[in-house]
């Protein structure tokens, strides 16, 4: 924004507005400081149509390794083990 003369998110609303997109200072201001994590398509299209930029260079995208558990770390040792199984239930007759 700097770069464009922008030095408050009040100065970018009218440019925003001007294709179609009309939010609030707060909302903008979320996507500035980079608190959101989703944005439109039709605000990507206007944000890189008012700083004359492509989606890569505004969008900063970081790699994290993200460990996935199973279903199995999540049952007690005990009910994992595979030797363990349930007997079967006798109905018996009323005597």
């Amino acid at each position: 924004m700097a770069e464009h003369g922008m030095f408050q998110v009040k100065e970018l609303l009218p440019h925003l507005a001007d294709r179609g997109i009309y939010l609030s200072a707060s909302q903008v201001w979320r996507i500035v400081e980079g608190v959101t994590e989703r944005v439109s398509l039709p605000l990507l299209a206007a944000l890189c149509d008012v700083f004359g930029a492509s989606p890569a260079d505004l969008i900063v995208i970081t790699a994290q390794t993200v460990t996935v558990k199973t279903a199995a770390e999540d049952i007690p040792a005990d009910i994992a083990d595979p030797v363990i199984r349930p007997t079967r239930a006798r109905i018996r007759p009323d005597r």
